[in-house]
């Protein structure tokens, strides 16, 4: 199954993400938090990110989600960190909507591809 990873730089956010998603995809465990720095303080890590990427990973590949601006440069220099040959998909989706929309479909055994249609879908999600 294809793996999610919740770049955030809040900690915080990135696990109650994680838990949303979990609540809805019942039963899918391959989604990893990478939020905040080693400290518990706002940021990313690349090498955290990275790390969380090899754990998400079971050979599907892996699509990350992330929050805002230094996020996708520190996913970026995780990605080029990597010593494993692992497919890695940034989508471009709002980390909530996008992350339940994703989980579900990796859930169900969508390949890569579409799982960051889904995720990406989420853009247009209406909430009333």
């Amino acid at each position: 199954m294809v793996g999610l990873v919740i770049v955030s730089h809040s900690p915080k956010v990135a696990e109650g993400a994680v838990d949303l998603a979990q609540e809805m995809a019942h039963g899918y465990d391959q989604l990893v938090a990478a939020g905040g720095l080693d400290d518990g303080t706002i940021g990313t890590d690349a090498v955290r990110i990275k790390e969380a990427i090899e754990r998400a990973d079971d050979g599907d590949g892996v699509v990350v989600l992330c929050d805002v601006g230094s996020s996708i440069m520190s996913t970026e220099t995780a990605m080029d960190l990597l010593e494993s040959d692992i497919t890695v998909r940034i989508a471009d989706a709002p980390i909530i909507e996008g992350v339940i929309a994703a989980a579900v479909s990796a859930s169900i055994g969508q390949d890569i591809a579409a799982v960051v249609a889904d995720a990406e879908d989420a853009k247009s999600f209406s909430k009333l």
